[in-house]
């Protein structure tokens, strides 16, 4: 009988040979981690076992690469897995430790719906905790701040984060709540924005965290940015990413020249309404942009060319401008939620 498939998706993995990060169709099995070159491929091209393997997250070998995962296995052999971003990492994170817990004990993988209670600080779930403060209702509100000359987009303060946690009655005095708030930034669900906030995180303070109206932290995928004086082109260009993030992950986009497709990750913000694509293995600044307002998005059969793909789940958006994309998702069911994410961004974005 075939292991178990317990989650599967894009993952961008490092070289075990060279240094490059490329995208990899991954699947969690019961007893390893198969990565494939595309999703459509019938032979693995690697095998990780997971029997004695650790697993380290969040891994922070390598600088600004957020979102990695690191898998040692009983041979000292280091495995390095890149996410799309934070809530996906730990996803990967919680199957993983449960498959390994599983081997361990001699049991099998089954999911069980439990909540973890967040009244006490020491069952506190810190991912749990993490949405909550994400919640656009309930959550901590994201600030436009003035400091030193620059503006700092969709941010938190430290006191404001401690106030948030102490009035929503999530702990019991300030002091508990830098304790909790220096674990949010060691696992990466906060990050440090200026000066004040960035010395402290690497230990220049007492506390990693600190409690105070001046320093600065913002969601990892919150849309943070920080702008100086600079010309109006830069303005105009910084205009598309002050949208809200509804949507990200990675789906494959076939080229307008060459009509190859290649994995790439999409980020959809809301008013103003932009889907961004990047290169997946790295690179700060998005390849290209689609304006979302006034487009069409339908699921598709075969691409423009006539040509059917490997995979079904195809998806068309026609801009304004009539310019026409071609994306493919994994699952029937990310298609229909990209494609919803989407009709709601272009009526209300700008």
């Amino acid at each position: 009988m075939e292991p178990k498939r317990i989650r599967e998706g894009y993952l961008v993995k490092k070289g075990s040979v060279f240094n490059t990060w490329k995208p990899m169709w991954v699947v969690l099995l019961e007893d390893g981690i198969e990565f494939y070159k595309k999703k459509s491929d019938n032979s693995p091209k690697g095998m990780i076992p997971l029997k004695g393997s650790t697993l380290t997250s969040p891994c922070q070998d390598f600088g600004k690469r957020m979102f990695v995962l690191k898998i040692t296995t009983t041979k000292q052999q280091d495995h390095f897995f890149q996410a799309a971003f934070l809530e996906e990492r730990d996803a990967w994170v919680r199957d993983i430790k449960k498959a390994i817990k599983c081997i361990e004990g001699g049991q099998k993988f089954a999911r069980k719906s439990t909540r973890r209670s967040i009244r006490l600080p020491e069952t506190i779930d810190l991912g749990a905790l993490y949405l909550s403060m994400k919640d656009p209702e309930k959550g901590v509100k994201e600030l436009n701040l003035e400091k030193d000359k620059k503006v700092f987009n969709h941010c938190l303060t430290g006191s404001g984060v401690i106030d948030w946690l102490v009035s929503n009655k999530l702990v019991r005095n300030r002091q508990e709540g830098l304790m909790i708030s220096a674990s949010l930034l060691s696992e990466g669900y906060l990050q440090p924005a200026g000066d004040l906030s960035k010395n402290a995180a690497d230990g220049i303070a007492e506390n990693p965290f600190l409690d105070s109206p001046d320093a600065f932290y913002y969601f990892p995928d919150s849309g943070f940015f920080c702008e100086e004086n600079s010309s109006d082109d830069d303005v105009i260009l910084r205009e598309e990413f002050r949208g809200v993030i509804i949507k990200q992950g990675c789906l494959l986009k076939q080229g307008h020249r060459r009509k190859n497709w290649k994995v790439r990750k999409f980020i959809l913000r809301e008013d103003p309404a932009y889907l961004h694509y990047y290169d997946p293995a790295g690179g700060e600044d998005p390849l290209g942009a689609v304006h979302l307002r006034g487009c069409v998005v339908t699921s598709v059969e075969s691409s423009h060319d006539g040509k059917k793909s490997d995979e079904e789940n195809l998806f068309e958006i026609i801009t304004a401008d009539e310019v026409h994309y071609y994306l493919q998702a994994a699952t029937s069911k990310e298609r229909t939620e990209w494609i919803k994410a989407i009709q709601v961004a272009s009526r209300t974005g700008k």
